[in-house]
């Protein structure tokens, strides 16, 4: 066995690892990304992440899933990076699809009850170490706290973008300090645009012809999938309108029911797509259902995927022009701003006791004292629910 193809089953596994216990959607999953890619791999560097993850923000699609998607690009190619998505995606999509058959089935969901304080936790010391390891300047420090306020107030799906691209060109000032480097001739492969283009056009061609239910729901969720800024939060109220309001697939109680399920598990929010699909064919029986939930979860991811791996095929190239490169110092800033502020939006809604309290200082203390690896202490804080919640 060679020694790529070793690194690219550790690779897998450790993403396996972070789909079973990386809770918190984006922000919560960047920290886990960090301690597990970053400090214990050393796959790449806290500034590598935190550039993938500000250009995935700017794209349309799930952000953490085309970050770990991309990185799996760079690591061993296409290939990899697919098996990543697949690894990434599928437990939570199985466990959503599972939720939209058993929708009418009480489920005791009162050992998650400490995992929130503990996400708050994992992302406040990610902040910190963000923050220490790539906001180094005066301009940096500002774009930082500027973003932590606008992101906090805002909280509008169009503010990541706008902010992050704000912050590469007020960086950009500063494009004569950078070093003069020998530049290739940026070669741009424009084979997953066409194919993300194509199949947008053809679902919907397809779905308005035969009004077939099934291709209707995977054109519903692509579209979805390649227009969307902002992550769960905004994929949610869209999917509330035009499956609950305006094509009264699902009822409002399933639904909700729904949207608290997927907040209770680890992986890409995104995956409520597939409770949505399988819902959306429960006349159909358990065998639509599936189809359901199938078409719709690759619905929801394959946009994202094919446009990260337009992007990430010539980043590295771009990278290396001085304006590109100085507006990375403002793209790290204000991303670094958006996870200070996440740490605050998820806090904010969370009820306000002793206990939570306590739990996101000993999960900040654990991190910042101990080796334990931040999965360890999420499967811990699980046990700690079973017994105690």
């Amino acid at each position: 066995m060679t020694v790529r193809r070793v690194r690219n089953i550790i690779f897998l596994k450790d993403v396996f690892i972070l789909s079973v216990t990386a809770f918190g959607g984006p922000q919560g999953h960047i920290a886990m990304f960090l301690d597990l890619m970053v400090k214990k791999r050393a796959y790449l560097t806290e500034e590598d992440l935190i550039e993938l993850f500000a250009l995935c923000q700017v794209l349309p699609g799930p952000t953490s899933t085309q970050t770990i998607t991309a990185l799996g690009f760079k690591i061993g190619g296409p290939n990899l990076a697919y098996l990543t998505l697949l690894v990434w995606m599928l437990p939570a999509v199985t466990i959503m699809t599972i939720a939209a058959i058993i929708v009418n089935t009480n489920i005791d969901l009162g050992f998650m009850r400490f995992i929130l304080p503990m996400v708050v936790g994992i992302v406040a010391f990610s902040a910190y170490r963000i923050a220490t390891k790539v906001v180094t300047t005066k301009l940096g420090f500002v774009l930082m706290i500027f973003s932590a306020a606008a992101s906090f107030v805002l909280k509008s799906p169009y503010a990541f973008p706008s902010l992050i691209i704000l912050g590469g060109l007020i960086s950009t000032i500063k494009y004569k300090q950078q070093p003069i480097e020998e530049k290739e001739r940026i070669k741009v492969q424009w084979s997953n645009l066409i194919l993300w283009i194509t199949v947008l056009i053809v679902a919907a061609g397809l779905g308005g012809i035969t009004q077939y239910l099934p291709i209707k729901i995977f054109e519903n969720f692509y579209r979805n999938g390649s227009l969307i800024f902002g992550g769960g939060q905004v994929l949610v109220p869209l999917l509330y309108t035009e499956f609950v309001e305006f094509k009264e697939y699902l009822t409002s109680e399933q639904f909700i029911s729904g949207y608290g399920f997927v907040q209770a598990i680890p992986g890409p929010v995104f995956s409520f797509s597939a409770y949505v699909g399988g819902l959306s064919m429960n006349e159909f029986g358990i065998g639509g259902q599936l189809l359901g939930a199938i078409l719709a979860a690759i619905g929801i991811f394959l946009p994202g995927t094919f446009l990260i791996f337009f992007i990430i095929r010539f980043w590295e190239q771009l990278k290396k022009y001085r304006l590109v490169k100085a507006s990375l110092e403002g793209v790290n800033a204000v991303s670094s701003g958006m996870v200070i502020a996440a740490t605050f939006l998820i806090l904010v809604p969370m009820e306000q006791n002793i206990l939570n309290y306590a739990l996101i200082l000993t999960t900040v203390v654990m991190q910042r004292f101990t080796k334990i690896p931040t999965p360890f202490i999420i499967v811990g804080g699980l046990i700690f629910g079973f017994v105690f919640g």
